[in-house]
């Protein structure tokens, strides 16, 4: 198993995080906002709308990344159309090993619905554990977090206000993203679940990539694919 990643967990500024389901796979869309900066975080779809709203609706407050935990078609087809209304000086963010399976991803989303799935830009910077994306006054930190693809990432905060976990789809109440999809592994994903649940505090709010909340402690107690992962990666 990976070595241990050193999670700076000291609070430091304030964000708050806004949700907007969007998409045909009902894809929660965060923008994290901290000071008159933001970081859109898996825009899934219409990015062209979710760009606007977010400016009428935020005066005064810049985007300053695209960032995707992953880069299945759900949650990166939102991308092109952000950079439309941002301008290509606002940065797309994603890890490079998920670079190759984006293609066949947006193909499998336009035959399962029919839809016209918009494909990314190439993005502008890769991102790997022990990346830090810095904005306002909090800072983003990258963990690895393969299985439901292979570049997969969670983005940790620690802030006044408490830790948060941008976990994509690496992570449900209850159990975890599925494994059956292009570059997803089984035994991939249970050994980033004991990592993750290694790593993150108790504390930790999981923002997901479909449907509702969960904490680090929800999961400890009730996912019982957590605690198997933790079991058989023990050291």
């Amino acid at each position: 198993m990976q070595a241990e990643t050193e999670l700076d967990c000291v609070p430091r500024g304030t964000m708050r995080v806004e949700c907007v389901v969007n998409g045909p796979i009902q894809t929660n869309t965060y923008f994290a906002i901290s000071g008159d900066e933001a970081v859109v975080i898996d825009p899934a779809s219409e990015g062209e709308r979710l760009a606007r709203d977010f400016i009428d609706g935020h005066p005064g407050v810049r985007i300053v990344a695209i960032a995707c935990t992953h880069g299945h078609a759900d949650h990166v087809g939102g991308v092109a159309g952000m950079r439309r209304v941002l301008g290509e000086d606002v940065p797309f963010l994603m890890s490079e090993a998920d670079i190759p399976i984006v293609p066949g991803a947006i193909r499998h989303l336009r035959g399962f619905y029919g839809l016209d799935t918009e494909e990314p830009p190439a993005p502008d910077r890769s991102l790997a554990e022990g990346d830090t994306l810095a904005f306002g006054d909090v800072e983003l930190q990258v963990l690895d977090a393969p299985g439901h693809t292979p570049g997969g990432i969670v983005l940790f905060a620690a802030t006044e206000e408490g830790d948060i976990a941008f976990t994509g789809d690496t992570l449900f109440p209850g159990g975890h993203g599925r494994t059956d999809l292009e570059g997803g592994d089984d035994a991939t994903i249970m050994r980033t679940l004991a990592r993750l649940f290694a790593m993150l505090p108790e504390d930790t709010l999981c923002l997901i990539g479909h449907n509702g909340t969960t904490t680090v402690s929800q999961e400890l107690c009730a996912n019982p694919f957590v605690r198997e992962a933790l079991r058989a990666h023990a050291s």
